[in-house]
Order: C-alpha cells, then sequence, then structure tokens
C-alpha cells in the first residue's frame, strides 16, 4: 500500500473521448479540425452565442418595430372585442362565438355609417378648417407682434404649423392614407382572429415556455387581458362621450364645423393629454373664428367635456383598471411617438399598461418567493 494518505492522493484525470471514425457509405469519416474537446473553449462560445443572440434580438425589435406594433394593436383590438362580447354576455345568454360576431358586425357597421352617411359633410367642413386655423394662428401673430412682442406673425404661423405637425415622427409605412388605411385593416383582422381563439394563441406562447414558468404566464396574460378589457371600455367610453359630447354642445352654440369637430375630439381622444391638447386648441380657434362670444362659449364647452371624462369616467373605468401617472403615460407618448411614429403614440398607453401589469407580477412573484424561502 501507498504511505499517501488517501485525502492527498490524486484522481485520476478524465479525458473526453474522440468520438471514433464513422462509416458512410463508401469512405471512413475522420475527426476533422474543428472537433472543440477543451471545455473550457465550448463554454466560451455557448456565452458568446448568448450575447450574440441578444444584440440580434435586439436589432431585430428595432428593425421590425413596425410590425411588432401592427402586432400589438391587433392584441388591443382583441381585447376590445372580447370585452364586448363578455358585456353582451350579460344580457344575451347565447354561445360566445355569435356574440362575438355581433360584436364585429357592429364595429363593421358603425365604419360603414361614418365614411357614408357622414363622409361628404366631414369632407366638406375638413377642406376648409386648415384655412380656418391658418387664419387664426396668422391673426393670434398680429396681435402679439401689435402688443410689442418681438415676434412677427409668420414666426406664429410657422410655430403653430410645427405643433399641428409633428404629434409624432409618422414613419414611411403610415405617412400615406393607403399605408395607415391598411395598417388599421390589418389590427382589424390581427384582432379578430386573436379574439376568435384566444386561448389557441395562449397556449402556442406558453408552449415556448419551461413548464416552470407557464403558471406564472398564464395568470399574467389573464390580469393584461383583464386590465386592457377595462382600460379599453373607459376609452371608447370617453371617446363617445366626448365625441357626441362636443358636437351637440357645439352645435347649440352655432360654432363653425361642430360634427368635425365632434369627431376629432372623439378619435383624438384616444390619446390621453396630447389628444385633449390638440382637440381644444382646433375647438377654440374655429370657434373665435366666429366671433369673441363663440370663442368664449367654445371654451366653456371644452372645458366641460374635458371635466366630465376626467372626474366621471376615468375614475369609474380606467382607474380601476390601472392607475398610471399622468407624466408617466406623456412621457411614453412623447417617446413612443418620436420613435415609432403615429401608432407607437396611439398604443403607449397600453403598451405601459402592459408592462406594469407584467412587472407587478413579477413582484409579487419573488416576494412570495422570499417569504417562502425565508430570511
Amino acid at each position: 500500500m501507498s504511505d499517501i494518505p488517501p485525502f492527498a492522493q490524486s484522481k485520476p484525470r478524465r479525458t473526453r473521448k474522440k468520438p471514433a471514425a464513422q462509416v458512410h457509405e463508401n469512405f471512413r469519416e475522420e475527426v476533422g479540425p474543428t472537433e472543440l474537446y477543451d471545455p473550457l473553449i465550448r463554454s466560451e462560445i455557448k456565452r458568446a452565442a448568448v450575447w450574440i443572440g441578444m444584440a440580434s434580438l435586439v436589432a431585430a425589435v428595432i428593425w421590425l418595430a413596425q410590425p411588432i406594433l401592427l402586432i400589438i394593436g391587433g392584441i388591443v383590438l382583441a381585447a376590445m372585442f372580447d370585452g364586448g362580447a363578455r358585456l353582451l354576455g350579460r344580457i344575451l345568454p347565447i354561445p360566445r362565438g355569435f356574440r362575438l360576431t355581433i360584436v364585429v358586425l357592429a364595429v363593421f357597421g358603425f365604419i360603414y355609417w361614418t365614411f357614408v352617411f357622414t363622409g361628404s359633410e366631414l369632407a366638406a367642413q375638413a377642406a376648409s378648417l386648415q384655412a380656418i386655423v391658418g387664419t387664426q394662428i396668422e391673426r393670434i401673430g398680429i396681435q402679439l407682434e401689435a402688443a410689442g412682442f418681438n415676434i412677427s406673425a409668420e414666426d406664429v404661423k410657422g410655430l403653430g404649423s410645427q405643433i399641428l405637425n409633428s404629434v409624432g415622427r409618422v414613419t414611411e409605412a403610415v405617412s400615406s392614407v393607403v399605408g395607415t388605411v391598411t395598417n388599421l385593416a390589418m389590427m382589424l383582422v390581427l384582432g379578430i382572429f386573436i379574439a376568435a381563439e384566444p386561448r389557441m394563441y395562449e397556449r402556442g406562447v406558453a408552449w415556448m415556455l419551461p413548464l416552470a414558468e407557464r403558471a406564472h404566464f398564464y395568470g399574467t396574460a389573464e390580469k393584461i387581458g383583464s386590465v386592457l378589457r377595462r382600460l379599453m371600455a373607459g376609452r371608447l367610453l370617453g371617446m363617445a362621450v366626448e365625441g357626441v359630447g362636443t358636437w351637440a354642445l357645439l352645435s347649440l352654440g352655432g360654432v363653425p364645423m361642430a360634427a368635425l369637430l365632434g369627431v376629432l375630439t372623439g378619435l383624438l381622444a384616444f390619446l390621453p393629454n396630447i389628444g385633449a391638447i390638440i382637440s381644444g386648441a382646433l375647438i377654440i380657434l374655429v370657434g373665435f373664428s366666429a366671433g369673441v362670444d363663440v370663442g368664449l362659449y367654445a371654451i366653456f364647452v371644452y372645458f366641460v367635456v374635458q371635466m366630465v371624462d376626467g372626474y366621471l369616467i376615468v375614475p369609474m373605468v380606467a382607474k380601476r383598471a390601472v392607475d398610471l401617472a399622468p407624466a408617466l403615460v406623456l412621457g411614453a407618448q412623447i417617446l413612443f411617438g418620436a420613435l415609432f411614429g403615429i401608432f407607437g403614440l396611439a398604443l403607449a398607453d397600453p403598451i405601459i399598461a402592459m408592462i406594469k401589469v407584467a412587472l407587478e407580477r413579477q413582484s409579487e412573484r419573488n416576494e412570495a418567493r422570499g417569504i417562502r424561502e425565508g430570511p
């Protein structure tokens, strides 16, 4: 026996066996120079592959930002369709497929009514809206210049044009009417497909995750769906109240182009903060074009409609879904609008809501793990 203690004896070094030569049809396969046997090299190559894959993923997200936004828009529309079907189920105890069909047909009917019955009137009013707004901005510039400010009417007119035209950087894909209509149609089709079989797509995404993560994913997806349904319900209700209320009140006060201003106010209500500013500026400018009294009445209408939406509808519906700070939403709109254009601006609020839900779910999960594992 050896005098060396057992713990001091060196263990035999394990060597990785080289793969045996393989016979392939009429010739013998031999080991090539690209075979890697060093564990350190293999580990470093795996690490490098992970970092390269992450960098490629970030580059792909940036390059495919517009299609990704269209998919997110389809998910948001699917949540709206699903919410409508759920709401309809409270009064019509019929299968979900029939309720979803009724909701989709109602949406297409509303679009058809908007273009057919109000299209001619709105087109005629839109033709003169730009001229009225430009004239009013130029008049403001003249008054400022007469009051002694070191600014000319042309400077004010140019500034007003920049404000109205730079809500977001409209990218090439959505810079034309045809591109915008095409993208909206694609989102609508995506929304219908996802709303028709939401569980199928949810299971498809979960299938790509490890088994240990699927329960957490299902819970997060359910929470995100609930938040989106409530958020979009509040948004649609606010759009309807602002659009119809503005239309009716401006018509009673004799404000020109009340129908067009009502439609624009309703559509811009989908964009919190920024939409209210733009619609308010248009209402006030058009109101003062018909006189000081009409302009003051337009200001009154704007504040009444915004107060009803901000103090009744938002607390009643949207705040129950997700409590988003106004500065956070405005900052996200500025960022997404600058990066992704008009669709980024419109989807900033739902995206931030989904991110917040996911982070809250992960925080709850981490807290539960900490309590279970103990100090």
